[in-house]
């Protein structure tokens, strides 16, 4: 058995799932002696866990590598990107917090002997394409369409990783690729689509979502730091719910419209000012990747919750309950 880490620290630490993964950390009666969460901005104190110390920094930050050498990180949680971009924020700027942050992220981990690291990939690295197979395993290839910035980031920073890999064996990885992540507090660009009073699907296209339980990512990597799992998983429950079975679900009726007047709509919607969104969002309700979780079951030894019950636990508190 591997010698625990005595030290580890948690970028993104005060977000979304990097605050679910430091409440079970410290749970853990065999965690390690020093968690540091480190954020751009840190909770607030009522939030904060006594055990943990907060560290506001950007991950961007040449200066990240004097707080690794201050705690004498060991392994490290990566969890900070940008999924949900404010409308100031440019492409570039994406790419600076989400590749170049990473970038700085690694050369920090090899320069002071960290020995692990965690990196949440997703499922959206795959991409989104007409020919994607049925059911999406971890030996199928990296195609993150250059037009969506979070495909294509997530793309780069696994093909960074793989060169680390080669040339930095020492630093052990494991890398998560979640599908859509679902919780009864989520509220991001994916569950306002659920939240409408209709639901839209692309006609000719098969838009099955595959579901996995914050709950369980948190669970996950919380393992995966215990028992240093080393590998590549998608992160998705059992089976996939497409656009009308989730409408029978929460009651609400499904609209088919062809791709062209959808992306026409958006084109136009999109140069008013009316939407973010352009017309390559056409492939993301068309072409969305499935993905297996027979590795994350067989090999890493975790069964999560399905895709339906994870819908379940969204919809009775984000969309049921509000129609009550």
């Amino acid at each position: 058995m591997n010698k625990p880490f005595k030290s580890v620290l948690i970028t993104g630490g005060s977000g979304y799932i990097g605050s679910k993964v430091i409440a079970k950390l410290v749970q853990r009666e065999e965690r390690p002696e020093i968690i540091v969460s480190l954020d751009i901005k840190s909770p607030p104190a009522e939030k904060r866990h006594p055990e943990v110390i907060y560290v506001e920094k950007d991950i961007r930050d040449p200066t990240l590598i004097n707080t690794f050498r201050e705690y004498g990180v060991e392994a490290v949680i990566h969890l900070a990107a940008i999924v949900t971009p404010a409308k100031w924020m440019t492409r570039d700027f994406l790419y600076s917090v989400d590749v170049e942050g990473t970038r700085n992220v690694l050369e920090a981990s090899v320069k002071e002997g960290v020995k692990f690291i965690i990196v949440t990939s997703s499922g959206a690295a795959y991409g989104y394409h007409p020919d994607n197979p049925e059911w999406i395993k971890e030996s199928d290839p990296l195609r993150g369409n250059e037009e969506f910035a979070y495909a294509y980031h997530k793309r780069l920073v696994e093909e960074m990783l793989a060169e680390y890999r080669k040339k930095y064996p020492q630093l052990k990885q494991l890398i998560l690729r979640p599908g859509t992540i679902f919780g009864k507090d989520v509220n991001n660009q994916i569950s306002a689509i659920f939240e409408r009073k209709f639901l839209i699907e692309v006609k000719g296209g098969d838009s099955r979502f595959v579901f996995i339980w914050d709950e369980d990512v948190a669970s996950i990597i919380v393992k995966g730091l215990l028992e240093q799992k080393e590998g590549i998983y998608n992160l998705a429950g059992s089976g996939a719910l497409s656009m009308r079975e989730i409408g029978r679900i929460i009651n609400k009726p499904v609209i088919t419209l062809p791709e062209w007047f959808l992306r026409g709509a958006l084109f136009i919607l999109n140069r008013l000012h009316l939407t973010e969104y352009g017309p390559e969002q056409v492939l993301f309700l068309k072409y969305r990747p499935v993905l297996s979780n027979e590795k994350l079951i067989r090999e890493f030894g975790y069964t999560p919750k399905s895709s339906r019950e994870v819908f379940m636990i969204f919809a009775e508190n984000r969309v049921i309950r509000h129609r009550r």
